[in-house]
């Protein structure tokens, strides 16, 4: 038991330590900041909210703006998994409860061929993509990055969602068209809330995906649509990077996924008990 125990705590100390790192540092100022490694505030050194402040104010200010930045994440991340989510789940539903066949191709190729395409790196689609939006001058455009995000979520979701209603008995459905629903009712009204688990995981995955997406969001916009990941480190103070800011803007950027994972992380630690009773 004090093996297990030492061993989660030095686990949890080697996970923690890099925000602690990024907090702290966010509190110093530059010169703080080179003259060596200092952890503890008031003691290592004196705070300041100098990289803080920095990050309202505009570029004449003196500042970095990372309103707008930060604001494309939210946009850009919030509608590609809500899409795809929807998109994903409908797609799931048909690969679970219809049966598809097109010569040697059934639902497990279906299946296998969506999160087939989370395999490849980034770099192979990078080329295809940028010709792609330029064609429809959707290059560094919201929703040029939002359909990027919406063919690298699906996958995603429809891979989560076709378990979770592989695992809702198919009697389910068949009852609720017993009692006079239409398919989109037994859909809608009795199949998808057995499911709400799976949405929850789901959602909680996509928006990860999405929140951290660095590799298309460099490639594909170059200031007008620019996402907060390629923005933050190439926040410029006086003297080069501005430490202060870009910890503090890491920290500001870590805390909207893990506010909404530890709302809905309920539904990842627990399971759903499938089946229905008639009254």
């Amino acid at each position: 038991s004090t093996l297990k125990y030492l061993a989660v705590t030095l686990w949890s100390v080697f996970v923690i330590a890099p925000f602690l790192w990024a907090i702290s540092t966010s509190f110093k100022d530059f010169q703080s900041v080179t003259n060596g490694a200092t952890y503890i505030p008031w003691v290592d050194f004196e705070p300041t909210l100098e990289g803080w402040r920095a990050l309202w104010k505009s570029p004449a200010q003196g500042g970095v703006a990372i309103v707008e930045p930060f604001f494309n994440s939210v946009f850009v991340t919030a509608a590609g998994s809500a899409i795809s989510i929807v998109l994903g789940t409908l797609a799931a539903y048909a690969l679970s409860r219809f049966t598809f066949k097109a010569g040697p191709i059934r639902n497990g190729d279906i299946t296998f061929f969506f999160i087939s395409q989370r395999i490849m790196p980034p770099v192979v689609l990078a080329i295809p993509f940028f010709i792609m939006l330029g064609k429809f001058s959707l290059l560094d455009t919201l929703v040029g990055l939002i359909l990027v995000y919406i063919v690298l979520l699906m996958p995603i979701a429809v891979w989560i969602m076709v378990d979770f209603f592989n695992k809702v008995p198919r009697e389910i459905d068949e009852t609720a068209l017993i009692d006079g629903c239409n398919p989109y009712q037994a859909f809608y009204k009795v199949v998808l809330p057995q499911a709400a688990t799976g949405i929850a995981s789901t959602a909680i995955f996509c928006l990860i995906f999405a929140w951290n997406e660095y590799a298309f969001a460099v490639l594909l916009t170059s200031g007008v649509a620019q996402t907060a990941p390629p923005f933050i480190p190439t926040i410029i103070g006086v003297g080069g990077l501005d430490w202060p800011a870009v910890a503090a803007g890491a920290t500001i950027f870590l805390l909207p996924v893990m506010i909404f994972t530890i709302m809905l992380r309920k539904h990842l630690l627990r399971g759903i008990t499938f089946g229905a009773v008639r009254k």
